[in-house]
């Protein structure tokens, strides 16, 4: 059913979304893990084809810190030009793998276990345009020393480094992708945030990877998901999951433009043919990647030759 939201609530959103171009297409109630009311916000752009943003926010959360804004504001702004990609749920693992990511259910809840942790459940699938239905159910969870980090554990403070822990854990083959199963761990600790340069930190890249990593970016969610279509290259949670910047994202992408592998159009690019021509390349690295993230058994011990 249609929800009226607070007045701060309101006003904040209001404020965010049309400073971001988004308009706000309705408002509903829905629920949390253990059933409590949330408010679900649905924004969108006028020329995005229809793709719509989904928030979900705990009943009654209140923007009642001046750094709230600031930092809703910035969430927007990036989702608005995420949602101008053909996929906007979809992005890339440095090890080469298309993912989407969809069904999380926002906002957090308390560990029901005891622990002292906030807790999240999604799922990521392979979208490389196939139909196999690979995915891995995931739960990901927050210290509450982490959470201290945090401006406010909900969707628009949490999403992005929630997401790049995820890919980090796919890329240290931790996380399987199936046709069903149970829900993996995703651990988000202090590992991933430096107090000293008050950042997060997942993956320290070169230039060569970054490189790496836009062309498969373009390669899998311009080519082959968007049909040709432009995807946002100065995404700052790939800028924060490489950590780097997203002026230098846009650095290295005019470069490979200048080698005819990608079209530049401002902060967005566009897969060429001669990009497209690399396609059993970019497939390799997808099977190397997908079978890193299966579980492997030493053979001689199963067969009982192991040396006890």
């Amino acid at each position: 059913m249609t929800v009226a939201l607070t007045s701060t609530l309101a006003s904040a959103l209001e404020t965010a979304a049309a400073q971001a171009g988004l308009v706000l297409v309705s408002t509903t109630e829905g629920a949390d893990f253990h059933g409590r009311p949330t408010a679900v916000i649905l924004l969108g752009l006028e020329d995005a084809g229809g793709r719509t943003l989904k928030l979900e926010l705990s009943e009654g959360f209140a923007f009642d810190r001046p750094e709230l804004l600031g930092e809703l504001k910035a969430h927007l702004a990036a989702e608005a030009k995420r949602l101008r990609n053909p996929r906007p749920e979809c992005a890339v693992t440095l090890a080469g793998l298309p993912v989407a990511f969809g069904q999380f259910a926002w906002p957090f809840h308390r560990s029901t276990s005891g622990a002292d942790t906030y807790i999240v459940h999604g799922e990521m699938h392979l979208a490389d345009g196939g139909e196999h239905n690979l995915h891995a159910r995931v739960a990901a969870s927050v210290t509450q020393t982490f959470a201290e980090i945090v401006p406010a554990m909900e969707q628009p403070y949490a999403e992005s480094f929630v997401y790049n822990a995820i890919r980090k854990t796919v890329d240290r083959g931790q996380l399987e992708f199936l046709k069903s199963g149970n829900r993996q761990p995703v651990l988000v600790t202090t590992r991933y945030y430096s107090r000293w340069q008050k950042k997060f930190l997942f993956t320290e890249t070169n230039d060569e990877e970054r490189l790496d990593y836009l062309l498969r970016k373009v390669y899998w969610l311009s080519g082959v998901l968007g049909a040709g279509q432009a995807v946002w290259i100065a995404d700052p949670m790939d800028a924060q999951y490489l950590n780097t910047t997203e002026v230098d994202l846009l650095r290295m992408s005019g470069h490979e433009a200048g080698e005819g592998l990608m079209v530049l159009e401002g902060e967005f690019a566009a897969a060429t043919p001669k990009l497209m021509t690399r396609a059993a390349e970019y497939q390799a690295k997808l099977d190397a990647a997908l079978n890193f993230t299966k579980p492997q058994f030493n053979e001689s011990m199963r067969a009982g030759h192991a040396n006890m």
